[in-house]
């Protein structure tokens, strides 16, 4: 009797296959953290010093945290759909002129950065980085994205999370967290390993004291529609 072999995939059938196998597996990483929380992401993989981190969720986190992080780092974060494309304009104008660069991320595309990639510039990282944007915007609530921000984000060598760097700094919960704890934590966050929370600098305490005053006139419900 013959046997029948099963036909083998080639090379470019793969290449094929591939696109759509790692776009299914991402869309399910998406679908999965929704509703459970991480238990590490890619940069506290990478991270050279141990790391403490602890998950809380929304409702123990200090509304005055999640204001004071949209206050520093994306006041638009309430009504775009992941990308500030003006921010990113005055970016790119900047860095045109400069040697400082400047960032326009979002915290939908850090938040995405942090839980998914790695560090570092390549184009392949960036549209990496796009892709995951779009489906955390897609499939998230806007309060989901803030949580997962929160709790991911880097406050100190080793410190990810507001409910690790509360414990640490200030030796209470992220519940508890004040107008201007929230906002020393936010102040870091463009440097949390060169910037310090446990030793600011004036620079630090600076930023800090513009945060608060942004933090006021956002307004405290400024988040309060957040679903």
């Amino acid at each position: 009797m013959k046997r029948f072999r099963r036909p083998r995939l080639r090379i470019w059938q793969w290449l094929l296959l591939a696109p759509f196998a790692i776009a299914a597996f991402a869309v399910l990483q998406v679908l999965i953290l929704r509703v459970v929380p991480p238990f590490t992401s890619a940069f506290m993989i990478a991270s050279d010093v141990p790391v403490r981190y602890d998950w809380v969720p929304w409702q123990r986190i200090a509304p005055v945290a999640g204001l004071a992080m949209v206050a520093a780092e994306d006041q638009k974060f309430p009504e775009h759909w992941g990308f500030d494309f003006e921010a990113i304009d005055k970016a790119l104008d900047h860095n045109k002129r400069s040697r400082r660069m400047r960032g326009a991320s979002t915290i939908s595309q850090q938040t995405a950065k942090n839980l998914f990639l790695w560090s570092g510039r390549s184009y392949v990282r960036k549209g990496l980085e796009v892709g995951y944007t779009l489906l955390i915007e897609t499939f998230w609530p806007k309060r989901r994205v803030l949580e997962m921000y929160l709790n991911i984000a880097q406050f100190g060598p080793g410190v990810y999370g507001v409910e690790a760097a509360a414990q640490i700094y200030f030796h209470k919960p992220a519940a508890r967290l004040s107008r201007s704890e929230a906002a020393l934590l936010a102040a870091v966050l463009p440097n949390p390993v060169r910037l310090r929370v446990d030793r600011p600098s004036a620079y630090v305490l600076g930023r800090a004291n513009q945060i608060e005053d942004q933090m006021q006139a956002l307004g405290s419900d400024y988040l309060a529609d957040l679903h």
